[in-house]
């Protein structure tokens, strides 16, 4: 059905007053497992990027915010489990969630058409900012937010410095048997040349650049068969172990996506344009199992491709991988097939 619009059903019925929740029993919420930071920002990312007119959408986004920032310390380190009573479950810290948040907040002070909102947005992605972990994937997943902050507000110190900070954690390997920055491939791998291209294009470093799509196209080739993308699967993949390898989740799609689109608005290169086209295809059956991996009523994602089908849970990572990609489809295919 030719549209602009997402499909927000399933993520509308996997919401309550509070926010988000993780995990699904088929298409019910399992609302005993609680929230995640980590999903209530990839909502808010999708959400934002989408500029849909639904007011529904509007209504999330606050709510998603709230959530958000309530997750938030004074010190700037961020919790991500909270229970269905509303306690917080997990200490407040620097994990995926944190930069998860920062890549939201970005995301928020950039595009969203409240302004007031968008400078409330800046003031907690600054307050966050200044902090730096050892482990790469928070860091890459901060530096996503960093740069939307510096879309629109170029030379913005601390978006800038958590930039240059983000890219300087990719540290590639001298072996071109294996270029990848990590000893193994394991979830949303595409980020990380994401990173290295948009970092790249701000601080006009060509070499930069070139390093992020030679590790994507190397990435593209490890993750396709044939024709379809055959991608890592959720316990990561190695050199040497067998292909096509399950349970594979639809993260890693999605990321692929992101990535293919970062690359054609650096290079123009309509070439880029055939990979987004091939993740859509992937929810619609071009994968390793031939099986939809999406629900077209409700806009729900399935939780994980298997050798014999796919899981039936619909859970909210699984949701927000696929209305991902369908935003992506449709801001640069032109529409939604």
């Amino acid at each position: 059905m030719p549209s602009n619009e997402l499909n927000l059903h399933h993520l509308i019925s996997m919401s309550d007053s509070r926010a988000l929740f993780e995990h699904a029993d088929f298409d019910k919420p399992r609302k005993e497992h609680g929230y995640c930071v980590d999903d209530v920002a990839r909502a808010l990312v999708v959400l934002e990027r989408s500029n849909t007119q639904d007011p529904r959408a509007r209504e999330l986004i606050q709510l998603y915010f709230n959530f958000i920032s309530e997750a938030q310390s004074p010190d700037g380190h961020f919790a991500n489990r909270c229970n269905v009573l509303g306690r917080w479950t997990s200490p407040r810290e620097m994990g995926d969630h944190w930069g998860r948040a920062l890549w939201a907040l970005g995301t928020i002070a950039n595009r969203d058409p409240d302004r007031g909102l968008a400078k409330f947005a800046l003031l907690k992605f600054d307050l966050s900012a200044n902090h730096w972990t050892h482990h790469l994937r928070p860091m890459v997943y901060a530096g996503l937010g960093a740069i939307e902050i510096l879309n629109s507000r170029p030379n913005h110190a601390p978006a800038e410095k958590l930039l240059r900070d983000a890219t300087e954690a990719i540290q590639l390997p001298t072996d071109q048997q294996w270029p990848w920055p990590e000893e193994r491939l394991s979830y949303g791998n595409a980020v990380i040349p994401e990173l290295m291209m948009l970092a790249g294009h701000y601080f006009s470093e060509v070499k930069l650049i070139d390093e992020g799509i030679t590790l994507l196209r190397w990435l593209i080739g490890v993750e396709t068969a044939k024709d379809h993308f055959s991608v890592t699967p959720h316990n990561g993949w190695s050199r040497g172990e067998t292909r096509p390898c399950f349970d594979q989740q639809s993260i890693e799609v999605a990321a692929l996506v992101d990535a293919c689109a970062t690359a054609f608005d650096v290079t123009r290169n309509a070439d880029w344009l055939t990979y987004i086209e091939r993740g859509l295809a992937w929810f619609e059956g071009a994968n390793d199992s031939s099986t939809q991996m999406y629900d077209p009523l409700t806009g729900a994602g399935f939780d994980g491709l298997t050798p014999s089908g796919r899981n039936e849970n619909r859970g909210a990572e699984s949701t927000l991988s696929y209305l991902s990609v369908v935003e992506r489809s449709n801001a640069y295919l032109g529409v939604l097939r």
